[in-house]
């Protein structure tokens, strides 16, 4: 359990994060494994999201477009707006709308039940009776949100392209097979790669920092609203965190 120094510490809580992260590691590869609790927090974190996902993706691309549309105009780059868009969805802005949005609802629903179940004892329960509460709660909770926020990031990347289409069809007659191929053209099959490998990242780090806060809850009722809202705030911050990452190590390798 955490002591009340550590709760309030950068330095500790990165050390107890690390650690929490490194038992994860050892024992997310020990048998038994429990596939129909993981295939059951699947479904959660993709169902549970891709309303919110795609509908935030979905207006995103819009927005982006309607903005870039008058002053593409005005440089006289209007047949850029696609492929710069596209690029900007699919590489940057579908992974990141994904990342914060799993991290509003995931991590926090993570935190709450992990919370919930630590203050109630259900888990000291667990531990008793000779269950390994880690490898059942834990283990499948972080591989489920490293498993689906990919996914969850390619259908935001389709919904916003949609809107994205939408945006640029009210300035003007495009068609979708040229607003594809204009895409598809100037896209870099190392784009695409960035961006998965960065949302299996996002999604590592949603898991287990909201499972990280809920584990180690306390203080009755009150830890658990205080372990979702932190789950929130610290899973957002890494995704940012995260993407800085990427884009500084995406420049060393000349990826651009």
């Amino acid at each position: 359990m955490l002591s009340a120094v550590n709760e309030n510490s950068l330095l500790p809580q990165t050390g107890l994060l690390t650690r929490f992260a490194g038992r994860f590691f050892r024992e997310a590869f020990q048998l038994p494994f429990e596939w129909g609790e993981l295939v059951r927090q699947c479904f959660g974190v993709g169902y549970q999201s891709l309303l919110l996902v795609g509908i935030t993706a979905f207006i995103m691309g819009l927005v982006v477009t309607m903005r870039l549309q008058p002053i593409m105009v005005q440089f006289g780059a209007e047949s850029w707006i696609p492929s710069m868009v596209g690029i900007t969805i699919i590489r940057e802005m579908g992974p990141l709308i994904t990342g914060l949005m799993v991290a509003g609802k995931v991590s926090s629903n993570i935190g709450a039940e992990l919370g919930a179940m630590r203050v109630t004892e259900q888990i000291d329960a667990m531990e008793v009776s000779g269950a390994n509460p880690f490898k059942y709660l834990v283990v499948t909770r972080v591989a489920a949100a490293t498993l689906m926020v990919p996914v969850l990031s390619v259908l935001a990347d389709a919904f916003s392209l949609i809107g994205a289409y939408l945006g640029v069809s009210l300035h003007g007659d495009t068609s979708v097979a040229l607003f594809v191929n204009d895409i598809l053209n100037r896209l870099n099959l190392s784009y695409i790669l960035e961006a998965l490998v960065k949302t299996v990242f996002f999604g590592f780090a949603i898991g287990l920092v909201g499972c990280y806060k809920g584990y180690n809850a306390m203080e009755g009722t009150e830890g658990v609203g205080r372990a979702a809202n932190s789950a929130v705030v610290v899973s957002s911050l890494v995704v940012f965190l995260l993407d800085l990452l990427t884009v500084q190590i995406s420049t060393i390798l000349g990826i651009n």
